[in-house]
């Protein structure tokens, strides 16, 4: 379920619209139960946002309360992202709006996106699915404290993954 807005390049909204109804920032809805999308949490924080993006667990009492039409079992299933403007992202649209938020990775998000890559990038998510469908405890703490790896993250700070 991804609804596309009108305007920016390939697909995406074009955050800079000003008064023109342009994304001011993203929330997005994670599975805090799953190692896989803390690490993904972890790496997508830190990064220069273009668009700033908010990070709640999918399906707690704060998204419930925030998005009350939204479907809160299917965000647990799929990463799912809320534009500001209203726009709702599922699944491969989901990643790409979060790639395209950053700064380094905007372009990529929007070369993922064209028709002749698209097919290979569904099935990159839907490998990750299937993967965070496997590793998923729901009784695990939701902290963030955990990198995702079953310890604490004790890499250095590495905000341009350029670092050992």
């Amino acid at each position: 379920m991804t609804t596309r807005p009108v305007g920016g390049s390939g697909g995406f909204p074009d955050a800079t619209a000003h008064g023109g109804g342009g994304v001011r920032g993203f929330t997005v809805l994670y599975d805090a139960h799953c190692p896989l999308c803390r690490s993904a949490r972890r790496w997508l924080a830190p990064r220069a946002q273009l668009v700033p993006l908010e990070f709640v667990p999918a399906g707690s009492a704060e998204a419930r309360r925030r998005f009350p039409g939204l479907d809160h079992d299917a965000t647990l299933r799929d990463l799912t992202v809320v534009a500001d403007t209203g726009e709702v992202y599922a699944g491969d649209g989901a990643w790409f709006a979060c790639l395209w938020a950053l700064a380094d990775h905007r372009g990529t998000a929007e070369r993922l996106a064209r028709p002749h890559l698209l097919p290979l990038a569904r099935r990159v998510v839907a490998a990750a699915s299937s993967v965070r469908e496997r590793v998923r405890d729901p009784l695990a703490e939701s902290g963030d404290d955990l990198a995702g790896y079953g310890d604490p993250d004790d890499r250095a700070d590495c905000a341009d993954d350029r670092c050992g």
